[in-house]
């Protein structure tokens, strides 16, 4: 069987037989698994708002799951996609409304300071694993905690003590009215247009550059690449930084989009955790993410909708996606399945 085919089949099959397994956790929970998967169901596609939120909460995770897939591809895990995220979070929501500027440099001018603060951030990461071999997961998920309580501190600051920044200007927004109305008053925002250019720049940097050939050869193999005459430390630097962008940028949706500023955190968002999953289930490419983030945010929008719908609570869902994750780094096993498949069919 083609390899190419089995890529797409694996996560596929792995999302049926997590549904499947969801419906029979439903079904020992009491609760009935049809009406369930319709609750579900409508509350993504039922009507064009909740089309548009869905739309929405989809956005940030392409981002977020963009960041971690770079990482992937180059050889890195970026466990710090949430920090950057906060960072560029807060960097938009400053830009936001502390500037007075026309809306063609306005948006623009906030959109590349979360997507420098990201970039800022995931340096730190990059330059600790170039420059003193700090692995990069422990060095990250350090600096998670710490983007929380700088963004928690740097807002108290610049507040006087309050727990949000102002409303970004009408300037700055990612809020269309145009999309608004076309889906009944939503929450539906310009992000989505940002992330899906986000997903052909990937594309674009790792199959159409040189940079991107380096730094692809820098993750498979240090020492080829190095006796190769590639700079490896100039490289993962360079690779968590084009990662930190992407995680800056899907703060920068919740900063201008969804939220309009930015607030003390008790904890933190989980976007930038969920972009691992993102990630996973889109097998760490381009297209893929998309297909991850759409799968991940309907089903975090629609879950919603489940317990007024069908009684059902949302840890239900939690569940069922948990089950897909299972099952999607579990692909192992489906793959051989149907590697055995396609070898027999050849034989025959």
């Amino acid at each position: 069987m083609n390899s190419r085919v089995v890529n797409i089949l694996v996560p596929v099959i792995s999302i049926i037989i997590g549904l499947i397994v969801g419906a029979i956790v439903m079904l020992v929970s009491g609760y009935d698994p049809v009406q369930g998967y319709i609750a579900l169901w409508e509350g993504i596609f039922g009507d064009s708002y909740s089309i548009g939120n869905t739309i929405r909460q989809i956005t940030p995770y392409i981002l977020a799951g963009l960041a971690v897939a770079f990482a992937f591809r180059t050889g890195l895990f970026n466990i710090g996609v949430e920090g950057q995220l906060l960072m560029g979070w807060l960097a938009a929501a400053w830009v936001g409304y502390a500037v007075d500027l026309p809306r063609i440099i306005h948006l623009p001018l906030a959109l590349l300071a979360a997507a420098a603060a990201g970039a800022f951030w995931a340096f730190l990461v990059g330059f600790l694993k170039a420059r003193f071999n700090v692995h990069e997961v422990i060095s990250s998920i350090m600096l998670n905690y710490t983007a929380l309580y700088v963004m928690n501190a740097i807002i108290k600051q610049i507040t006087d003590g309050g727990y949000k920044t102002e409303t970004v200007a009408e300037t700055a927004t990612l809020r269309w009215q145009w999309l608004r109305d076309i889906t009944d008053n939503s929450s539906l925002h310009l992000g989505i247009i940002v992330a899906l250019l986000m997903v052909l720049l990937m594309w674009f940097i790792l199959e159409k550059t040189t940079r991107g050939y380096e730094l692809k050869s820098v993750g498979f193999n240090h020492h080829a690449s190095e006796y190769a005459g590639m700079s490896v430390k100039k490289n993962i630097i360079l690779a968590m930084t084009i990662s930190g962008v992407f995680a800056g940028l899907a703060g920068a949706m919740e900063a201008l989009g969804t939220y309009q500023n930015a607030s003390i955190k008790a904890a933190m968002s989980g976007i930038g955790f969920d972009g691992i999953a993102v990630a996973l289930l889109g097998a760490n490419t381009p297209l893929g993410v998309v297909f991850g983030a759409s799968l991940f945010g309907s089903l975090k929008y629609g879950a919603l909708n489940m317990p007024n719908a069908a009684g059902i609570p949302e840890e239900i869902v939690s569940i069922i996606i948990a089950l897909i994750i299972f099952f999607v780094a579990s692909g192992y096993i489906i793959r051989v399945v149907l590697e055995k498949m396609g070898k027999k069919k050849e034989a025959k």
